[in-house]
């Protein structure tokens, strides 16, 4: 086991962890971060997404080893007047919310890079979050109105 420092949501966190631990388990089982989810378990379907450092990360495939003393944001860490969280909200985005969160962060890595993308970049970015519900159409309008919520589209 070592122990990890994590800066989880602009809070410190000590954790412990072997080499092979993901960065999934310790951040549900050890910080109790449960927004961050598996759901496909091989990084295809976007559930567990967080951003490090503004970049994203399938933490179903990251060791927690590998991110000793990282910042990393999870949607816990944005609350509900977040300007995209609200436009999901808004725009009803969201039927059983198991994927949401993962969505969310992209569209913040997204607009962070885009401040106005056009749908088919939304698209594109966003490709690789998987929704079984099907509110693709409702995702891509929550992510423009989120842009524009922020000062872009």
């Amino acid at each position: 086991m070592r122990r990890l420092t994590l800066v989880v949501n602009g809070r410190s966190r000590a954790v412990e962890a072997r080499d092979e631990d993901l960065l999934l388990d310790v951040l549900r089982e050890q910080v109790g971060v449960t927004s961050v989810r598996e759901g496909c378990g091989v990084g295809a379907c976007g559930a567990c997404t967080v951003l490090v450092a503004g970049a994203s990360v399938s933490s179903c495939l990251a060791l927690a080893a590998d991110y000793d003393g990282a910042e990393i944001l999870t949607v816990e860490g944005l609350g509900e007047e977040d300007p995209v969280v609200a436009a999901f909200v808004a725009a009803g985005a969201l039927q059983c919310g198991y994927c949401i969160p993962g969505f969310v962060m992209m569209t913040h890595e997204l607009l962070s890079e885009r401040p106005s993308p056009s749908p088919a970049e939304i698209r594109e970015h966003l490709a690789g979050n998987l929704c079984r519900c099907g509110t693709y159409f409702e995702i891509t309008e929550a992510v423009a109105a989120a842009a524009r919520r922020r000062g872009g589209g």
